[in-house]
Parts: C-alpha cells; sequence; structure tokens
C-alpha cells in the first residue's frame, strides 16, 4: 500500500506541478520601435487556426489596447466562435506599453489626447502614438501577414476606449471599427466632448459600451456611465451619415469588469455571422 501511496505521489508530482509556462497558440511577440521617440513597444501577434493552411487567404486585424491585460482575454474570447464558424477569422495583435515604462505611465502618457497639467505624469501623446500605430505597427503587419485591405477594428478600454475615441474623431479611416470600452471621457475636464469630429468618407461601425456601475454611487472614482452616453450623443449627432453606432451598457459591471463583454459582444456585432 505504501508503494502505491509513494507511486500516486510521484504521479501527482510530475503533472501537478509542472514547470512549463503556458503559451497562447500561433501567437508570438515582436519588438518594434517608434522612430519618432525611439520608444521600443512589444507587440502580440496571434494568428488564426486556419491561417497556415488557407493560404490563398487575407484576414481582418484586430488590433488590442493595453495588450498586456486584453490580448489573453481576446485570444481566448474568441476562440470558440472563430473556430467553430460563429464568428469571422481575423488576427489578433496586441501593443503593449513601452519597455522601461514604471507603472501606467506608458498608457497615460500614449493614450491621453491632451496634456493635463494636473497631473504628475506626462499626458497628451495620443497624436504621437497613432502617428507610430499607422506607420510602424500597420506597415509591419502588413508586410509580414496577410492581411484585409479593408477590415481593421480597435480595441480599447478605460484610458484605450479614450484614445480610439480621439482616433475616431480626428482619424477615423486608421479602423474600419471601433470597439471603445467604458472610455475615460472625464479626463481633462471632459476635454474629448470639445473635440471636432472629422466625418470619415467610407462606412466605419463602433460599438460602444459601459458598466452600469460605473458611477461613484457604486464605489467608482469617476462617473463613467454619464460619460459614456455623453460621448454616445456626440457620435450620433456630429459623425455623419457613413458612421453605424451601437451603445450597450452592461448591467452589474463595474469598471473592472465590463471590459470582457464589451469586448466579445463588440466582435460578435462587427464579426459575427448573424445566421448562427
Amino acid at each position: 500500500m505504501k508503494y502505491f501511496v509513494f507511486f500516486i505521489f510521484l504521479l501527482f508530482c510530475s503533472f501537478g506541478f509542472a514547470n512549463d509556462a503556458f503559451e497562447i497558440p500561433r501567437s508570438n511577440t515582436v519588438e518594434l520601435t517608434d522612430p519618432a521617440t525611439k520608444r521600443v513597444y512589444p507587440v502580440f501577434i496571434k494568428t488564426p487556426r486556419s491561417y497556415g493552411s488557407n493560404t490563398d487567404k487575407n484576414y481582418p486585424v484586430i488590433y488590442l489596447m493595453d495588450a498586456l491585460y486584453s490580448f489573453q482575454i481576446a485570444s481566448g474570447a474568441t476562440r470558440f466562435p472563430m473556430n467553430s464558424g460563429a464568428m469571422q477569422e481575423a488576427i489578433i495583435v496586441g501593443l503593449s506599453y513601452s519597455k522601461g515604462s514604471k507603472g501606467a505611465s506608458s498608457r497615460i502618457r500614449d493614450y491621453t489626447p491632451s496634456n493635463a497639467t494636473s497631473w504628475k505624469l506626462q499626458t497628451g501623446d495620443a497624436e504621437g502614438h497613432g502617428k507610430f500605430i499607422a506607420e510602424t505597427v500597420f506597415p509591419y503587419i502588413k508586410a509580414n501577414y496577410r492581411v484585409s485591405s479593408s477590415q481593421r477594428t480597435f480595441v480599447g478600454n478605460s484610458l484605450g476606449g479614450l484614445f480610439g475615441a480621439y482616433m475616431l474623431f480626428t482619424h477615423p479611416a486608421m479602423f474600419s471599427s471601433y470597439i471603445l470600452g467604458s472610455p475615460s471621457v472625464w479626463f481633462n475636464n471632459h476635454d474629448i466632448l470639445t473635440m471636432n469630429i472629422t466625418k470619415p468618407s467610407l462606412p466605419i461601425k463602433v460599438y460602444l459600451s459601459v458598466g452600469s456601475l460605473e458611477q461613484p454611487e457604486f464605489g467608482e472614482k469617476q462617473d463613467m456611465l454619464a460619460g459614456a452616453k455623453q460621448l454616445a450623443e456626440k457620435i450620433a449627432a456630429q459623425s455623419g451619415d457613413n458612421t453605424t453606432l451601437k451603445f450597450r451598457v452592461i448591467e452589474e459591471a463595474r469598471h473592472a469588469t465590463a471590459f470582457p463583454t464589451t469586448l466579445i459582444q463588440g466582435l460578435d456585432w462587427i464579426y459575427g455571422d448573424p445566421e448562427r
């Protein structure tokens, strides 16, 4: 009996304490340098299951901000719908923070569209970061992967959602669709709501959502719900006929929990098969 117990212990050790790190299938990481600032950004890339065998096909690209958080969620959430045909397959690209940055400094600098003088950390480089994406990231992905020339989706949450709203207002043609989760409309005295909107010349889709509990009365520091509603009203009123907006409030969701629902529901609206 004691030998049997010892055998079970060894078996448990061999499986229960494996040291192999988990890796997302068909994914890799590259580092791209912003030529204007010399900052280096890790970029996570995942190809769909059929990419290797379907060599004549070009794929849409989904670009995620806050990649250290969002890339894993997007990979897991889209696996079944994409593999089963319920959602169009796409390449997933996650943009991480600049190497060597501390804490939230990279995202605060890169995702904010205006200079907030009251902040200790640098703000207001959204225009520069957008240029890096357009002139460095896009060309790299196009040169190394088979990508669609017409299907490109932005996904951002919180400050990333604010950054997406800025790109939508100033450079709408950068993406054919936008998913904006719980955008930080409050930043710099709601400055985003005062900006002019460039109307897109081609059709684009915008999915905007926020949690119903993203309000001070439920413990949040900012009223994200009110901000998202104001942003939705501005988009609907000023973005023109080529913009299709879908605004949703996620019931019982807080700022820390709303994003996964925003992501998968937004992607399903853009890439889902309505007949599946």
